[in-house]
């Protein structure tokens, strides 16, 4: 068993993850009683909205948590699927919170009150800046879907933030309370429309689908280009974690000693590395034809077929 891993940039995502925890909490503190007073549904979506970023925040940091433990021998490749869990129930959270802003602007729409836009304004603001210190820094820590699952939940409140100073100075000029239940539904859609690029990566990864940007014919014709390569099939690649890739595959070679194949073996995994940064490889060679170029089995009683992993 192997693990590509950095200690420092756990350590690092680990720590920044848990000082957004502490300050996106007091925010949400902070955005309730304001909402509350202001009678801001605006605000009070953004808690909501905070809220969810806060669970989001705690799913990564639990991830980040799992993912520095070692490999054992029951889990062979570590925890490298916990930060693709944490991604996916925070992607499901996104949905939940959206259709909640969502029913409650269309009652705020039917049943007006008045709003303190002053309130709106300078709460809003400081969250902007909350926000967009806490997006930089997930932004810098990592870029696994788990830590851009984050990025996404805390980018998408800085935007929406910013739209609330706005709508803050719009019912100061006009009057109009409808401009914050407007404010709502864009918040919302923002939240599914950040939710469902989540939840399309981290379904694609669970499914073990083709790895995001790269595609089955491209990879096959970097094998192909490495010399002493005459075939290539029975090819799978798929995603252990969003950042930990492996493929195995069949490579068909001339009838060579294994010392000359350890040169082919090299340089094929040196091409995948460079190009796609997959390292977790089984490739087996072959000098037989197969007959089935699917999921085919080399012949046990073939002397001089051999593989490596």
């Amino acid at each position: 068993m192997h693990r590509h891993s950095n200690h420092n940039g756990t350590a690092r995502a680990s720590l920044v993850l848990q000082i957004s925890l502490g300050v996106t909490l007091a925010y949400i503190v902070l955005l309730v009683i304001s909402g509350i007073r202001a009678h801001s549904l605006a605000l009070l979506s953004e808690a909501g909205h905070n809220l969810s970023d806060f669970f989001a925040l705690l799913l990564s940091w639990f991830a980040v948590f799992l993912y520095a433990r070692p490999p054992s021998s029951t889990k062979t490749y570590g925890y490298h699927r916990a930060g693709v869990l944490a991604a996916l129930a925070n992607a499901t959270s996104l949905f939940a919170v959206a259709f909640l802003i969502f029913y409650e602007a269309v009652r705020r729409l039917q049943t007006p009150q008045a709003i303190h836009a002053g309130t709106m304004i300078w709460v809003a603001a400081a969250g902007v800046v909350m926000n967009g210190v806490i997006a930089l820094l997930l932004y810098r820590s990592g870029g696994d879907v788990n830590m851009r699952s984050a990025f996404l939940h805390e980018f998408g409140d800085t935007l929406s933030t910013a739209a609330v100073i706005a709508g803050g100075w719009a019912i100061l000029a006009t009057g109009q309370t409808w401009i914050d239940s407007a404010l709502s539904f864009g918040i919302g859609a923002l939240i599914l429309w950040s939710g469902f690029g989540i939840a399309k990566e981290t379904l694609n990864i669970l499914l073990e689908g083709m790895p995001r940007g790269m595609t089955l014919a491209s990879i096959e014709a970097a094998i192909r280009s490495v010399e002493g390569v005459n075939d290539v099939h029975d090819l799978h690649v798929w995603s252990i974690g969003s950042e930990t890739h492996a493929l195995s595959c069949h490579i068909s070679i001339a009838d060579i000693p294994p010392s000359v194949s350890e040169r082919i073996l090299r340089d094929v995994k040196e091409r995948l590395h460079e190009t796609f940064r997959i390292d977790h490889t089984t490739i087996q060679f072959e000098h037989v034809v197969c007959e089935v170029a699917h999921g085919c089995v080399i012949p046990v009683s073939e002397p001089e077929a051999h593989g490596t992993e």
